[in-house]
C-alpha cells in the first residue's frame, strides 16, 4: 500500500488540494455543512486536471468534489471526459461517472453509462456495458477497460468488433489503440464481407490488414475450401494463408483434400503447397486414393467460373494407394482438365495381381476410374501366377485399357517378348510360350487372359518340367513387390528400386547430316 500511496503522491506533485478557480455562486447548506456548493459555471483544478460543470458540491477537508450537469474534465488536448455526473476522490485519484459518459484519448472514444477512473493508471473502466470507437473499429462488450498510456483496452463477455470489413465476436479480447491490432485469448469468430471465416482461441489479429497469426488449432473457411493447423498465418487483404503442423486442407467441391506438417494456400490463385509427411487425397464413391511426396503443389484455374479445373504436382518420392491400385515414382502431375496423370522417374503401377513400369507411365481416367494407360519406353506388363512363375510382356510402348476398374485389354508395340503360361480350363498349367513380335494383344476375362493375338511371331512352348533359366523371367523381369505400398499408413516409407532393377533412359540416336559436296 505505502509503494500505491508514493505513486498517487507523485501524481499530484506537491500540491494535492483541489482548487476551485471559478464558480457564479458558493454558499453551503444545514443539510450538510460540510461541503461547499457551487453553482454556474463551476470550474475546479487538481493536479494538472480540470473540471468545468454546471454545479457541485466541493468537500475541502476531503479533497473531493460531486460535480453535475454538463460535466466536463480535461487534462491536455489528448484527454477529455464528459459525463451527466461525476464523483471525484482527489486523494485516490479516482472518479466515477453516472449517465452518458464520453472518455476521448487522442483518436479513441468510449461511451458508457457508468465508469470508473483511475488517473494514476490512465485506466477507464465500465462494469455495465460499453463502447469503443477507435478509427473504423466500434468494439461492444457487457465489461471493459481502457488504459491510455499503453492505448490497451480489454474486453470480456459479449464482445463484437465491427469493421466496415469484418465483424469479429469473442467472449474475451485485448485491443490496441495505437496499431489497431487485436489480442485472442479465447475462441473467437472473424468473419469478412467476402465471406471468409476466421476461428482462432490465440493469437493476434490485424485489424487495418486483416492480418492474423493464430495458435492453437485455428482454421479459415472461404467458399467451400478450408484450412486448419495448430498455428496459421493468413491475410485476408492478399488471400495468402500458411499452416503448421498437422495441417488439413480441404476443397470440398472438387472431393479432395491437402495434409502435412506445413500447408501454403492463395485463395485469390486457388494455388496450394504442402510438405513435412504432405499428402493428398482424392475422395470417389469406390474408394479413396492416397498420393504422398516430398512436396505436393495443387494449382487451380479460372477459379469461380465455371470452366475452372486443377493440376497436381508431386515432386521426389511419390507413393499412392487406393485398395485397387497403387503406384511409385519419383514425380508425378496430374491435370484435371485432360483427366491424365503423368508418372516419370522409375514409375511402378500395380493392380491386384498386375505390375507395370516403363521409363514413362500415363494413366486416363474416365472421372475416378481408370480408363487406359500407356507405357512409354522399356513398356514392361507382369502378372504374378505363383512365386516362381509370371506372365510377363516386353516391348518399347504399350496400352493397357481398363473396364471397371480391370485390366480388360493389353497392346504391347515394336520389340515384343513374351513370356505366358498355358493353362488347361481347371487351372493345370501345361506349358510355357515364349514369342517375339512386333505388336501382340492379350484380352482378359475375369481377371485372366483369355486370347492372344500376335502380328507373326517367332516361339516356342516348352513343357513346364523343361523351360531353360534364361527363358523363365525376360530381361527387365523384376517383381517390386518390397516397393509396393500396401496400406494409406505405409506411404510415407519411401523404399526404392535395387539399383541392379533400375531403368536406364532409353538413347535415340541422331541421323548424321549429309554433306552435299559441290555446292556453289
Amino acid at each position: 500500500m505505502a509503494d500505491v500511496a508514493d505513486d498517487r503522491k507523485d501524481k499530484m506533485g506537491s500540491d494535492n488540494r483541489v482548487h476551485l478557480i471559478h464558480s457564479d455562486v458558493l454558499f453551503k447548506t444545514a443539510r450538510d455543512p460540510r461541503a461547499d456548493v457551487l453553482v454556474g459555471k463551476v470550474r475546479l483544478f487538481h493536479s494538472g486536471m480540470y473540471l468545468d460543470c454546471d454545479s457541485a458540491r466541493f468537500f475541502r477537508e476531503d479533497n473531493s468534489f460531486n460535480a453535475y450537469g454538463h460535466v466536463k474534465m480535461w487534462q491536455g488536448d489528448t484527454l477529455t471526459l464528459t459525463c451527466d455526473t461525476l464523483l471525484y476522490d482527489g486523494m485516490e485519484l479516482k472518479a466515477h461517472t453516472l449517465g452518458h459518459s464520453v472518455l476521448r484519448h487522442k483518436n479513441t472514444r468510449l461511451e458508457t453509462d457508468y465508469l470508473d477512473y483511475d488517473r494514476l493508471y490512465d485506466v477507464g473502466m465500465y462494469p455495465y456495458g460499453g463502447t469503443l470507437y477507435d478509427d473504423d473499429n466500434v468494439l461492444v462488450s457487457d465489461w471493459g477497460q481502457y488504459t491510455l498510456g499503453t492505448h490497451e483496452a480489454f474486453f470480456t463477455d459479449n464482445v463484437v468488433l465491427t469493421n466496415p470489413k469484418f465483424k469479429l465476436i469473442s467472449d474475451t479480447l485485448y485491443y490496441y489503440s495505437d496499431t489497431r491490432k487485436a489480442k485472442i485469448v479465447t475462441p473467437t469468430n472473424v468473419t469478412s464481407n467476402d465471406g471468409t471465416f476466421v476461428y482462432g482461441e490465440y493469437g493476434e489479429y490485424d485489424t487495418k490488414s486483416e492480418e492474423a497469426f493464430l495458435l492453437d488449432r485455428s482454421y479459415v473457411i472461404k467458399d467451400m475450401r478450408k484450412i486448419v493447423g495448430d498455428s496459421l498465418h493468413c491475410n485476408r487483404e492478399t488471400g495468402m494463408f500458411e499452416a503448421f503442423g498437422d495441417v488439413v486442407l480441404t476443397d470440398d467441391e472438387n472431393s479432395c483434400m491437402l495434409t502435412g506438417n506445413y500447408c501454403f494456400y492463395n485463395q485469390n490463385s486457388g494455388e496450394a503447397l504442402a510438405t513435412d509427411s504432405a499428402v493428398a487425397y482424392e475422395f470417389s464413391e469406390k474408394d479413396t486414393l492416397y498420393v504422398h511426396a516430398d512436396t505436393l503443389r495443387m494449382m487451380s484455374y479460372n477459379i469461380d467460373t465455371d470452366s475452372a479445373y486443377h493440376d497436381l504436382f508431386a515432386f521426389h518420392k511419390v507413393r499412392a494407394f487406393r485398395v485397387d491400385v497403387q503406384a511409385v515414382c519419383d514425380s508425378l502431375v496430374s491435370h484435371e482438365r485432360d483427366s491424365c496423370t503423368y508418372m516419370y522417374g522409375q514409375p511402378i503401377l500395380w493392380n491386384e495381381g498386375q505390375q507395370v513400369f516403363g521409363e514413362e507411365i500415363r494413366i486416363y481416367n474416365n472421372d475416378s476410374t481408370v480408363s487406359w494407360i500407356h507405357i512409354i519406353g522399356q513398356a514392361t506388363t507382369i502378372e504374378r501366377l505363383d512365386s516362381v512363375s509370371y506372365n510377363q510382356v516386353e516391348s518399347k510402348e504399350m496400352f493397357c485399357y481398363f473396364k471397371d476398374n480391370a485390366l480388360e485389354r493389353n497392346e504391347a508395340h515394336s520389340n515384343v517378348c513374351i513370356d505366358y503360361f498355358i493353362a488347361e480350363d481347371d487351372g493345370t498349367r501345361i506349358g510355357m510360350m515364349y514369342n517375339e513380335t512386333s505388336k501382340v494383344i492379350t484380352y482378359m476375362e475375369n481377371k485372366k487372359i483369355s486370347k492372344i493375338w500376335m502380328a507373326g511371331s517367332t516361339g516356342t512352348i516348352y513343357p513346364p518340367l523343361a523351360i531353360p533359366k534364361d527363358k523363365r523371367y525376360l530381361n527387365r523381369f523384376a517383381w517390386f513387390d518390397y516397393i509396393r505400398p500396401m496400406s494409406k499408413d505405409d506411404i510415407f516409407t519411401w523404399r526404392g528400386k535395387d539399383k541392379s532393377a533400375m531403368l536406364k533412359k532409353s538413347e535415340t540416336k541422331e541421323v548424321p547430316l549429309q554433306k552435299l559436296d559441290n555446292i556453289k
